[in-house]
């Protein structure tokens, strides 16, 4: 498989939520509606340019100054797990001395070997050889430097289009590039394929200083992992002191000619993965800018430079691979080609020592590997639950048995969704058995919000627990967007590093448990203004809730959800006109949806007008769409949708939840004793708040790459607190609805 900016593989996470990532070229176009969209949204972009402006300049920093030496020291495989002052003395006085961070190394394949990697560095983009992948090729002398053989079957057989970006861009501002290895050969090689300098070995190099730009390749920790032409198919090869051997080797290594660089500006990178199981890697940067504190006492552990992250991830303490060919540029003085799609690093001063900082590094690859490990078996069990809940209920129901118990479990039910992402608020991760203690705290936290729902004040209402569900999950996902998503981060419904699809942002999920839970929310509020008179003000509580959480959910840098506000806008509306007692039809359905693709790139196009290298995703496309290159992003899109279809841990959801629900309103009496009907008696708006959400799943199925897992995660919050409300009104003792039960057809109006 090959990528070019546009070719990014949705990964291995469930239910393929792909690598939306600033990956994108940005590329200037003319749009027809540039006034309309400057005059609804002038005022954002105002507001918004300082703040752009500000953590641009922040990004780039005396990163920018001209004429800066950079080392590029890769080391395919090292993990934070793998530095400790005893076996790696010289990558822990590095560490020391420079800005600290984790490297996700996802390139294309859901593994990333040392060839893909080096290749990445070359185009700044994320790229793959295709095919057998392992260490790249050994280069061919030619004068002091060197040619790597083939260059051109990367273009003509591989496709890959943006290979060599790097070198170019460098020969073209006169810096003389110098590698050491075929890996580093491969990554500073111009169109050509050549390099100025070439050393196969750190131990050949007489000179460091001659090279403005110089990458090193030391393979010792990933080279026991080769074989043929491939990665181990095994997670982990070698036995842990057979692996602290090729640490310490790696060490050496590094230690031969680190005191030789200078004062060039170091850049240490793992460069890639070493087994069929990707982990997040080392990165640190020493040099101009790294951070205050350089750490070079006696006790390296005390040192206190800052961490190290970049726009592209919008964390402070993650990188990914086509930052290092920004950052290479940016460093040297030199202007990155649009191919480039990787953003220059920058650092964050942080408190602790050395010791604290490493082992924080450590514990995010733990919690990412966790949930990677832990998303299959979580959704499976969900699955299980929900498709024995809705089985459960239609047989307790139909007798008026267990009532309470119903109640009760559907509550719990859905609770889970929200507790994914409560629990990061503990530090399961740092635990001795993390995944146990991950899944014990999220019952944990899920039972604390049942019985709270259940046993407030509220719990008398119809809505009461209802509304404590959904108004808890809506402020923690709205919470967590304006918190940069630390929430969402290394949680099981939501995205992790590791597997790399998405680092920020409101996911696929998310989004629908937001839209589902604002819907509700709303609808319930609503509900009590309908029944005082004020309609009016119904309608506006639920388009201005609404509208809020739909423009933080696409707003680039905060949600940066292109599919969802596409979703949420007919959700919005079809919601707000029930509530007016308006009549929705196919017809305005149909123009609510375009209405939010309308939204979505206007949004997007705002995000277009900033400097490219403050652009998102959202800008990024629009500049696709004006040159012509935004098939592929569709076509990629369409087929992972297609593919969650078949998905063994979604669909059961959907079709349990979807049955159960067009049972219970067809046969009431027969699936439900009626408690859907009298639930829409006692809260006529509830209904309102169910169609809506449905509305916005069933779009967002369709738009996004997701797929079933948006319509599946909107029906397994929605049914089951629809049921517990309806249960709650048939315990009231109200009479059932004439046309509800038992025995008698619903009328239309009920159905």
């Amino acid at each position: 498989m090959v990528a070019s900016f546009y070719k990014i593989t949705y990964g291995d996470s469930a239910y393929g939520e792909c690598a939306y990532g600033d990956w994108g070229s940005p590329v200037r176009g003319t749009w027809v509606k540039r006034a309309v969209v400057a005059v609804a949204f002038g005022v954002s972009v105002v507001a918004s340019a300082p703040s752009a402006a500000a953590a641009a300049g922040l990004a780039t920093g005396a990163a920018t100054a001209a004429g800066e030496r950079i080392v590029l020291v890769g080391i395919p495989g090292l993990m934070w797990s793998d530095i400790t002052p005893a076996d790696t003395p010289n990558l822990w006085r590095l560490a020391g001395e420079s800005a600290l961070g984790s490297l996700s190394v996802r390139a294309v394949r859901k593994d990333t070997c040392p060839y893909d990697a080096w290749l990445t560095v070359s185009a700044g983009v994320r790229s793959a050889v295709g095919g057998a992948c392992g260490m790249a090729p050994t280069p061919e002398a030619d004068g002091e430097g060197a040619v790597v053989p083939e260059f051109s079957w990367l273009w003509e057989v591989r496709e890959q289009d943006d290979a060599g970006t790097l070198g170019q861009a460098l020969h073209a501002a006169g810096r003389t590039t110098m590698a050491v290895g075929p890996g580093a050969a491969l990554a500073l090689a111009d169109r050509e394929g050549r390099v100025d300098l070439y050393a196969p070995s750190p131990a050949e190099v007489t000179q460091w200083s001659r090279g403005d730009v110089v990458a090193v390749e030391i393979p010792d920790l990933v080279a026991p992992y080769v074989s043929g032409d491939g990665l181990s198919e095994v997670p982990e090869l070698l036995s842990a002191g057979a692996r602290r051997a090729a640490a310490r080797a790696a060490d050496a290594k590094l230690g031969s000619f680190l005191p030789r660089l200078g004062s060039a500006t170091v850049l240490v990178a793992g460069l890639s993965d070493h087994g069929s199981v990707p982990h997040l890697r080392t990165a640190m940067l020493r040099g101009p800018g790294s951070g205050p504190g350089s750490g070079t006492g006696s006790d390296p552990g005390t040192g206190a430079a800052g961490t190290l992250g970049a726009r592209s991830t919008h964390r402070d303490d993650m990188v990914i691979v086509p930052d290092l060919t920004a950052t290479i540029l940016a460093r040297t003085g030199v202007a990155a080609p649009p191919a480039v799609v990787g953003v220059p690093v920058d650092t964050h001063p942080t408190g602790g020592n050395l010791n604290e900082r490493v082992e924080a590094l450590r514990t995010a690859d733990v919690a990412g590997q966790t949930i990677r490990d832990a998303t299959g078996v979580f959704f499976t069990t969900l699955a299980v639950l929900q498709v024995v809940f809705y089985i459960t209920a239609f047989l307790l129901l139909r007798r008026r048995d267990g009532l309470p118990a119903v109640r009760a479990a559907a509550v719990a039910l859905a609770s889970i969704p929200v507790s994914t992402y409560l629990v990061n608020l503990t530090p399961w991760a740092r635990a001795a058995q993390p995944a146990v203690t991950l899944f014990v705290s999220i019952a944990a936290i899920a039972v604390a919000l049942t019985v709270a729902a259940l046993a407030g004040p509220w719990r008398r209402g119809v809505l009461g627990p209802l509304t404590v569900i959904a108004a808890v999950t809506a402020a923690v996902l709205l919470g967590d967007l304006l918190t940069g998503t630390p929430l969402q981060l290394n949680s099981l419904m939501g995205y992790t590093g590791v597997v790399g699809a998405r680092y920020y942002g409101l996911g696929n999920i998310p989004f629908a448990l937001l839209a589902t839970a604002v819907l509700l929310v709303t609808t319930a509020a609503a509900d009590r203004l309908v029944r005082a008179g004020r309609k009016a003000l119904a309608v506006a509580l639920v388009a201005a809730l609404g509208a809020f959480a739909m423009l933080l959910d696409g707003w680039p840098g905060v949600g940066s959800d292109f599919g969802g506000v596409i979703a949420f806008v007919p959700g919005i509306a079809v919601t707000a006109l029930i509530v007016a007692g308006r009549r929705v039809s196919i017809v305005k359905l149909g123009a609510f949806c375009a209405a939010g693709g309308v939204l979505v790139m206007a949004i997007a196009y705002l995000d277009y007008l900033r400097p490219p290298a403050s652009q998102t995703h959202l800008g990024r496309f629009v500049g696709q769409v004006a040159d012509g290159t935004f098939l592929p992003v569709i076509s990629r899109k369409l087929g992972a949708m297609l593919s969650t279809l078949l998905s063994p841990n979604l669909m059961p959801v959907v079709l349990a939840a979807f049955a159960f629900l067009v049972f219970a309103l067809l046969r009431p009496g027969a699936a439900s004793a009626g408690v859907l009907p009298i639930a829409f008696e006692r809260a006529p708006m509830l209904r309102a708040g169910l169609l809506g959400a449905l509305v916005s799943g069933l779009v967002g199925m369709l738009v996004n790459d997701s797929g079933a897992a948006v319509l599946s995660m909107a029906l397994a919050l929605a049914v089951p607190l629809v049921l517990s409300a309806g249960i709650r009104a048939l315990q009231h003792g109200e009479p059932v609805p004439a046309a509800g039960y038992p025995g008698t057809p619903p009328s239309p109006a009920t159905a």
